[in-house]
């Protein structure tokens, strides 16, 4: 991109006078011969700190100006920063292009240009001169140089991880132009590196990622599957940017602009750099902010909150290249925005990116490794209420950014969201054998000894939502081998339930099944079919209740409030098994809590198009093949016994006969996809 009007000059005046007349309330500029040979910025106290705002908008009483003559007179040279310096125009050799990754906002313009004063250390240097045009603009940028005494106490942290702000130009006007000078960190954003079509090879050969490279990471390996490598490369981008984020958090800043445009790659030191820090916020400057979200959280805890958000959504543009579409990027973000659980994203990514699986997306294969560990950190980075969200030391920690290298004892909040994403993929990728039957079973009854809600309070609280069906352990989902009187291909299964006063115990729940019904006696090319929707509705009251593991020699017989097993082969089996350290007992315990369903009247209604809606006889049909296919709890609610797990994503049903029906929470608006 050529510039015009590069040949500018730009008068000079001290920045004393600039900040007699309001323009820079925090500092004093004094002469002195710097570092840099130029004029040095000093920090007011703290005392004065709290004007600065007020000073931005009004002339100076002379109490104040008073005030801060005093305290400038105060201030001691050790305080000074040696690494800011106000330079000429003349000092810079304007290029006459623009690389593509450096575009800011409208009220800037940037020029790319080289030092050419002998006398300065960045003699023939790369710089940046983003000019600020506005006053808000100006702000900006006043801001990051601001920000520096603070960062600068530990410069090793600051070089690495900070766009460096050299220093600054201004005009002789007090309404002029400011202009920073900052480090150029090669042409393009880490938004437009993930944009170039051949990112990943390029990106790993800018990073120059080798054996000792990726040992930062926790693995000793390069190359291998694309999946593999992207997960490596995200693993050192994401650990390097949350390094960089909790530099600014232990510093008692917050970034407020993190996004994949404002953080570069430098090729250099092979660090994120996260911008230039125009919008940081001092979260000690203000009293308290009151939220609407969470009112329990002080200022620097929102503001922590905010910063891991933006990170949150970084990560999942940089795992799903698919969010780099504006549309599809704002039907994530609406998501958040109607209260959805981020627990229930994955059933959400799944709709709005038209997969039935995972396995043919790179992104979602990256999310499902180490038994889903990837949407659990999204789900913590992105959680709605701002107290839950997890911090940088946390994310660092967690098994997604550990490579295989290092040993993590997970939580058992992860092990619980591994056993509930292995059942969830096997019920979507594997054919139903008596093996497969037999590990969905295993993963079910391990959930169940885990379960972290066994109150009825917390199920009344959980509960309440729309999910759906994946798997039943008594009765396959589906058409068999047998032949039917009419054909019915049955779509989603949903149990919505809602609890009509918080004060009360019941709830009330809906069963709601899609299917399509095919006319004629073989089966048509066009399976569409004639659309039905087959709705039954029950309340319940809730109930503590036990379930029973009884001995083996006394294992017969049915208990109203659970179901009798097993109990000594049952313990053998899961303690034996990948997952028996998890397992909090050393031995199986005679019972568990459950929360116990006791049913009402049930109510069934069947909708279906034309022509069966005609036909008492065919709609009967329809109706009896409809009852065949899905399983006989989902078709008599009242045959709900008990629930023995409950989370944010998953819920464990039981039924009279002692099956177990899995359901995964699904967003409440997406049927408007």
């Amino acid at each position: 991109m050529a510039l015009c009007g590069t040949n500018m000059s730009w008068g000079m005046e001290s920045i004393k006078a600039m900040r007699l007349r309001g323009n820079l309330s925090t500092f004093l500029v004094k002469p002195s011969s710097a570092y840099f040979g130029g004029p040095s910025l000093y920090a007011l106290p703290w005392r004065c700190r709290k004007t600065r705002f007020s000073l931005l908008r009004r002339a100076l009483t002379p109490v104040e100006s008073k005030s801060i003559a005093e305290s400038s007179q105060a201030v001691s040279v050790d305080e000074e920063l040696d690494h800011v310096k106000r330079f000429k125009m003349s000092d810079f050799k304007v290029l006459d292009s623009v690389s593509i990754g450096l575009g800011g906002r409208a009220d800037e313009v940037v020029f790319e240009a080289i030092v050419k004063d002998p006398k300065s250390p960045l003699y023939n240097t790369r710089v940046v001169l983003r000019r600020l045009i506005s006053s808000q603009a100006k702000r900006r940028g006043k801001r990051a140089i601001q920000v520096l005494k603070k960062l600068v106490r530990r410069k090793i942290m600051y070089y690495s991880y900070s766009m460096q702000v050299h220093g600054y130009i201004s005009s002789r006007s007090s309404h002029g132009l400011l202009t920073l000078v900052h480090g150029y960190h090669g042409s393009f954003s880490l938004r437009h590196w993930l944009q170039q079509a051949d990112w990943l090879p390029t990106l790993e050969a800018t990073l120059a990622l080798d054996e000792e490279s990726v040992k930062r990471v926790g693995d000793d390996t390069i190359g291998g599957p694309a999946v593999t490598r992207k997960l490596r490369l995200i693993r050192i981008l994401m650990r390097d940017l949350l390094i960089g984020v909790n530099y600014l958090h232990s510093h008692g800043l917050a970034h407020t602009e993190l996004r994949l445009e404002n953080v570069h790659v430098c090729p250099v030191d092979r660090h994120i750099k996260v911008g230039i820090l125009g919008n940081a916020v001092d979260f000690y400057e203000e009293g308290p902010i009151i939220s609407t979200v969470d009112s329990s959280l002080d200022r620097r805890q929102m503001m922590i909150a905010f910063d891991m958000r933006c990170v949150g959504f970084m990560m999942a543009k940089m795992v799903l290249r698919e969010l780099m579409d504006p549309l599809i990027f704002a039907k994530f973000k609406s998501f958040f925005a109607k209260g959805n659980d981020p627990s229930c994203l994955r059933e959400f990514l799944l709709r709005v990116l038209d997969k039935s699986l995972s396995s043919g997306n790179c992104g979602l294969q990256i999310l499902d490794r180490n038994w889903g560990a990837g949407w659990n950190l999204l789900s913590l980075l992105l959680a709605t209420k701002p107290s839950r969200r997890i911090s940088c030391l946390e994310a660092l920690r967690h098994p997604f950014l550990c490579g295989p290298r290092w040993r993590v004892i997970p939580s058992m909040n992860i092990i619980r969201w591994g056993l509930g994403s292995t059942a969830v993929k096997i019920t979507e990728e594997y054919i139903y054998g008596q093996h497969q039957r037999g590990r969905l079973a295993h993963f079910i009854e391990l959930m169940e000894m885990l379960n972290p809600h066994t109150k009825p309070k917390n199920w009344l609280e959980l509960l309440p939502g729309k999910w759906r069906l994946l798997y039943h352990t008594g009765r396959h989902i589906g058409l068999t081998l047998r032949q039917p009187p009419i054909r019915v291909l049955i779509g989603n299964l949903h149990l919505v339930v809602s609890r009509p006063s918080k004060l009360s115990t019941n709830v009330s729940m809906t069963s709601e099944i899609s299917f399509s019904a095919l006319i004629g006696r073989d089966w048509p090319h066009d399976k569409s079919g004639v659309a039905g929707h087959l709705q039954v509705n029950s309340v319940f009251n809730l109930k503590a209740g036990r379930q029973l593991y009884l001995k083996e020699e006394n294992s017969k017989g049915y208990f109203s409030l659970g179901q009798s097993i097993n109990r000594d082969a049952l313990f053998q089996k899961l303690a034996n098994g990948r997952w028996g350290k998890a397992i909090p007992y050393k031995e199986l315990p005679s019972s568990l809590p459950v929360a116990t369903f006791i049913s009402d009247d049930v109510e069934l209604l069947l909708n279906l198009g034309r022509p069966l809606n005609q036909e008492v006889d065919s709609a009967k049909k329809v109706l009896q093949e409809v009852r065949t296919q899905i399983p006989p709890e989902m078709f008599d609610l009242s045959k709900l016994v008990c629930g023995t797990y409950v989370d944010s994503r998953l819920l464990v049903l039981r039924g009279v006969n002692g099956s177990a029906l899995l359901f995964t929470r699904s967003c409440e608006d997406e049927n408007s996809l």
